[in-house]
């Protein structure tokens, strides 16, 4: 038998997200509705919100700004390239974004990895709490995010990387 997954909807300005967690409380994932490749309510999963009460408590301050930094057990599973794009995505602060090439060179891979990079970043399974929308195109473009551009624009806009933006 294998371990349940836990799930629950949490409300946001992004629209329900549904996070997933494993027995020892990590998120495995939190995806939008019409997220490309995000996770959708499965039959088996236990819905709870239990064990999603720190999250909801930080994703609530975070989507109020009063929250810069995650604090939460995260576990998306990947291969060790994917994992290594992962962990490069949480060293990316609050108020900053990065290119494709920068993540290329933070993990070592050269800079024809780029589409490789893109791949892993588009992978993400824990949008907005692993900070994939801040990785915009080297010329300073808006490029795709799974959970699609408005999104991104407005959780940009939310920590003030757009000009105009607070």
């Amino acid at each position: 038998m294998t371990d349940p997954t836990y799930a629950t909807h949490v409300p946001s300005p992004l629209g329900p997200l549904l996070l997933t967690a494993g027995p020892d409380g990590a998120l495995t994932s939190l995806s939008v509705p019409g997220q490309k490749n995000g996770r959708e309510m499965r039959a088996g999963w236990r819905a709870d919100p239990g064990p999603f009460r720190e999250a909801t408590e930080q994703l609530a301050a975070y989507f109020a700004g009063e929250l810069k930094e995650f604090r939460l057990p995260l576990r998306a599973e990947g291969t060790a390239f994917r994992e290594r794009v992962w962990a490069a995505l949480d060293d990316v602060p609050y108020g900053a974004t990065t290119s494709y090439g920068e993540i290329a060179a933070r993990i070592g891979a050269p800079r024809a990895a780029v589409r490789a990079v893109g791949g892993a970043i588009g992978a993400n399974p824990l949008l907005v709490l692993r900070p994939c929308h801040r990785v915009i195109g080297a010329d300073g473009s808006l490029t795709g995010y799974a959970g699609g551009l408005e999104r991104k624009v407005r959780l940009l806009t939310l920590e003030g990387c757009l000009p105009g933006t607070p």
